[in-house]
């Protein structure tokens, strides 16, 4: 197979050197979705083939192998690993972080995000595939929104229909997830179990207090729109509470509706109006004291969630309400071993912390939040395997279905129909307290435009989230704060300049 070069990509984006946005248990290296239960498989779609053939690098034709004895799948928490062990129908968990399909032992390596702990080896690995043996090649590697451009471009993905998948697989997809993972030459190189809008989380008992009423459709008539959501964070500082924890908590309700990209066409970095009113709301927040000065995914944003709480709500798409708010609100956290969803896990967390004290409500503009994408390593020798997992954990949608109603799983996932089903239905989440949740996001989905995103997005938001943070701590002025904003997104990406004067 010829060699891939992905040495000129990465070396325009700094080997990578943007820090990404996953999640984990402990809400310290953000990004997706939650955990799992078991199902069947309610259909079929893989391990039909041996080789598989499909389209890639402008119309060559490859075959893929398909008699490797290792899988290796490459992630940064263990998210997805949660997703295979519990919806995969023919997964066999072997007790030491390994797996078992078949007679294909499954390897995990889960670097985290966070100081580009997941990218920069990856890269590594990726760029040495023929020079390792077939068992320690990465069959599948998994990407974010923020930096799905950078690897979809790349070589070192397949189009997904190189190992089977067809477009009436991904027929029920959400359009917006396709086209995030579709390269320059139109091959869609990654396929995604999540759809992942946005919404307003907040705590029944303080709104009952404060508001008088926790009903969704109320609370929603107080945060409409930025003018009621700024009078509302002034009664809840009247009334002795935080109106969000900290500085980001909005970041991506304003990211996510610029309107252009970080950098344009001339390479130099434009900061969009949007992102200006987050700084403005912001610095107004923090000087009013509406917000309880914490950082996202620190110790303290944290204990905000919990059962001690002072702080109203939080913004969080579908991942961040199941598994990182999910996980902070537990007053006694669920024991190692026990499945999520399962009726002992049910048993544990009801009446614990602030378990059922949530509700969501649209608040005041649409938005989305991460995402996860897997792509086929173009190294791969497990193309009948690798197909099978793409289509259950994406295409089926039975097994969306059920990963949406698996109680505390309750992810939004990626197929119109399947969503559109479960929000019609008497679906309700103990967690926010017999809410149907899923026909919110149902809404909100449709909505979702993600034609502004970039390869620097990851790199330029946290960046500027963390030169402003000096600013809102007052440490330093605003200006000083956009020079150094300027400054280190220009060391992480040297291609990029400030805009001309």
């Amino acid at each position: 197979m010829k060699k891939r070069v992905l040495a000129a990509l990465l070396a325009s984006a700094t080997v990578l050197s943007v820090v990404g946005c996953s999640n984990n248990t402990s809400g310290s290296d953000a990004g997706n979705s939650g955990n799992t239960s078991n199902t069947d498989s309610g259909s079929t779609g893989g391990n039909d083939s041996g080789s598989t053939g499909g389209n890639t690098e402008g119309g060559d034709t490859v075959t893929v192998p398909d008699d490797g004895k290792v899988l290796n799948i490459w992630c940064w928490n263990d998210e997805f690993q949660s997703r295979v062990k519990d919806f995969y129908p023919d997964y066999v968990d072997n007790g030491d972080g390994t797996g078992k399909i078949g007679d294909v032992l499954v390897k995990w390596t889960i670097n985290p995000n966070k100081d580009n702990g997941y990218q920069i080896p990856l890269d590594a690995a990726l760029q040495d595939q023929e020079n390792v043996a077939a068992d320690d090649r990465i069959d599948i590697f998994l990407i974010e929104a923020d930096y799905a451009d950078k690897y979809v471009n790349s070589e070192y993905s397949l189009p997904v229909s190189a190992v089977g998948i067809t477009d009436a697989d991904t027929a029920e997809m959400y359009e917006y997830t396709k086209v995030i993972a579709t390269d320059a030459n139109g091959d869609l190189k990654a396929v995604s179990w999540q759809a992942a809008p946005g919404l307003f989380a907040y705590k029944r008992s303080i709104a009952q207090k404060v508001l008088g009423t926790d009903d969704p459709d109320a609370v929603q008539e107080y945060v409409a729109d930025w003018d009621k959501f700024e009078e509302t964070a002034q009664t809840m500082k009247d009334n002795g509470y935080f109106m969000l924890s900290g500085y980001d908590d909005a970041y991506r309700t304003f990211s996510n509706n610029v309107s252009a990209p970080w950098v344009n066409d001339k390479n130099e970095i434009i900061i969009d109006e949007n992102i200006l009113k987050w700084v403005e709301q912001t610095k107004n927040f923090t000087d009013k004291g509406f917000n309880n000065k914490n950082g996202l995914w620190s110790d303290g944003w944290a204990a905000d969630q919990g059962p001690d709480g002072k702080v109203f709500g939080f913004f969080y798409s579908t991942w961040g309400i199941n598994f990182t708010l999910l996980g902070n609100s537990l007053a006694t956290k669920v024991p190692d071993g026990m499945a999520q969803g399962s009726a002992e896990w049910l048993e544990h967390c009801t009446g614990n912390g602030a378990f059922g004290d949530y509700a969501v409500c649209y608040g005041p503009q649409t938005y989305y939040w991460g995402g996860t994408w897997l792509c086929a390593s173009y190294m791969t020798d497990n193309a009948s395997l690798v197909k099978d997992i793409m289509y259950q954990l994406t295409c089926n949608g039975e097994i969306m279905k059920s990963i949406t109603t698996t109680p505390g799983v309750e992810d939004y996932t990626n197929n119109m129909a399947a969503m559109e089903e479960v929000a019609n239905s008497d679906f309700k989440s103990d967690f926010l307290g017999g809410q149907n949740h899923i026909a919110l996001f149902v809404e909100n989905a449709k909505k979702i435009d993600m034609s502004n995103i970039s390869k620097y997005d990851q790199g330029c938001n946290e960046t500027f989230q963390a030169a402003m943070k000096d600013y809102f701590d007052g440490t330093v002025d605003y200006d000083t704060a956009l020079e150094n904003f300027y400054t280190n997104v220009i060391t992480k990406y040297p291609a990029l300049t400030k805009p001309a004067e």
